[in-house]
């Protein structure tokens, strides 16, 4: 009963280019994405400052010496 198949969608999206847009239907989606991820983030009780930083792998400086050869 709750099963949109491709000619629905595709009406759908029709109408929504009409009514917004070009333009404004990638801000539109980029909103709803937005609001989806802080919805499951409260859901869960998660927070900004929970989730760990990610930070690049540090990388080495040290030069390792190189052997003098005295055969």
């Amino acid at each position: 009963m709750n099963n949109l198949g491709t000619g629905e969608i595709l009406i759908v999206a029709i109408v929504l280019f009409i009514l917004f847009g070009g333009k404004k239907l990638p801000e539109l989606a980029r909103g709803l994405g937005e609001a989806g991820r802080q919805f499951n983030a409260a859901f869960k009780g998660e927070d900004e400052t929970d989730k760990p930083k990610k930070t690049p792998p540090k990388k080495d400086t040290k030069v390792s010496a190189s052997k003098k050869g005295g055969d």
